[in-house]
């Protein structure tokens, strides 16, 4: 498969319906979805490997990973609707993905490689999201992919050097959100994000 196919593939993973401001639920656009990917798929760390997708929504990065052949694929969400959606979509690309409903802190199962797109922290209930999505990462896989306010970066690299990991690569992209929500004013507003990878050190 070429990014190209994945893009377009990713293309048609249903968007939410509705979407809850508190969970910032912002569906990853899917060439930004699919470079992600591609770029830990080059990385080695999504063939044959168990790959997690922390908030997963309807299943973008989820879906993706099963068609670049990861060895199994969890996504997890505290949303049902979500995970209902996901699960419709994984049978419509005809793959395999394992769900879990719930918070994911009351997530255990270990695995190879995070790929998420947390909440950015822009809603007041949500300001330490991508902190305790990160932890969560670190716990579960020793291999991260994540995407972040690009404002927030300096935060995000020395929370995780701090913990014993380290940024191995980052890459920025405008992430655009429609106006979904009662508040939003402009039809489109982009964001300046960054995708971090980071990779727990070895001790040796």
């Amino acid at each position: 498969m070429k990014k190209k196919e994945l893009e377009i593939l990713l293309q048609k993973v249903a968007k939410p319906e509705t979407i809850k401001p508190d969970l910032e639920q912002y569906q990853t656009p899917a060439d930004i979805a699919s470079d992600m990917l591609w770029i830990a798929y080059h990385n080695g760390d999504i063939e044959g490997k168990i790959v997690i997708d922390l908030g997963c929504g309807t299943g973008i990065f989820s879906i993706g990973a099963s068609l670049l052949n990861a060895k199994k694929v969890i996504g997890v969400d505290i949303d049902e609707n979500l995970v209902e959606i996901a699960r419709k979509e994984a049978r419509k690309f005809g793959v395999e993905i394992h769900f879990f409903i719930g918070d994911i802190e009351n997530f255990h199962e270990r695995g190879d490689t995070t790929v998420m797109n947390p909440p950015f922290g822009a809603q007041f209930a949500n300001r330490k999201a991508d902190k305790i999505f990160l932890k969560k990462a670190m716990e579960l896989t020793d291999c991260i992919y994540s995407l972040h306010l690009k404002k927030s970066f300096y935060f995000i690299k020395n929370f995780i050097e701090k913990n014993e990991w380290k940024t191995c690569f980052y890459k920025e992209y405008k992430f655009p959100i429609k106006a979904s929500l009662p508040f939003h004013e402009k039809r489109i507003v982009y964001y300046d994000v960054v995708m971090v990878n980071a990779r727990k050190v070895k001790s040796h």
